[in-house]
């Protein structure tokens, strides 16, 4: 992923993204694939360096991170389209015809070394870590223990932390309130997210 350096996050910015938004891709490259295995999935991040999640044992990922465990878990989120037109400032000589489109993102992608989790109560652990995040009042996932052969956990350790927050970074503070202030006027879908990433990071 191309980050420039105006478009840089913290560590602990981009954690915190993901903390937000814990649902990514896992990617797994395995060794001499045409493609890498790619797979949507719900994710706990228990701390810096750990994150926690389950998948079904017919999963084909499996297979590519017994051959290979560096693996990466790619979130994305908070993104809306920039028109042209507003890369122009009123009152200031520039042609609202010739400004540049972009999209404004947030996404992070953890770098990992995979740890297949197969015995029970390691599972169960995995599993009550995500329900005590995500859901309450159900009953423990020991009850479901005939189950428990059908799915396999995992345990990545991350390694390396690439956040990238793409808000207009390479323009002043006028070019980038007054791209916000359009956001807010139109509305649309993740409209607001973005605006609220591009204002947090003119702080």
């Amino acid at each position: 992923m191309l980050i420039h350096p105006w478009d840089a996050g913290t560590d602990e910015e981009a954690l915190a993204f993901v903390r937000a938004n814990e649902f990514g891709h896992l990617i797994a490259s395995g060794r001499d694939r045409d493609v890498p295995v790619v797979v949507p999935t719900q994710f706990l991040l228990t701390d810096a360096s750990t994150i926690l999640l389950h998948l079904a044992r017919p999963n084909p990922v499996w297979a590519a991170i017994e051959e290979n465990p560096a693996v990466v878990m790619a979130v994305a989120g908070d993104w809306a389209y920039v028109e042209g037109a507003w890369k122009a400032l009123p009152g200031a000589g520039e042609d609202p015809r010739l400004g540049v489109p972009t999209t404004y993102y947030a996404a992070v992608q953890l770098v990992c070394h995979a740890e297949i989790v197969d015995d029970p109560d390691g599972k169960l652990g995995i599993l009550r870590a995500q329900l005590a995040r995500l859901d309450h009042d159900l009953a423990d996932p020991a009850e479901h223990h005939r189950r428990l052969p059908g799915i396999r956990g995992l345990r990545l350790i991350v390694q390396k932390i690439n956040g990238k927050f793409k808000y207009g970074g390479n323009v002043d503070e006028d070019h980038r309130r007054y791209v916000a202030e359009r956001l807010a006027e139109r509305g649309g879908p993740g409209d607001r997210a973005a605006r609220e990433q591009l204002l947090r990071r003119l702080r």
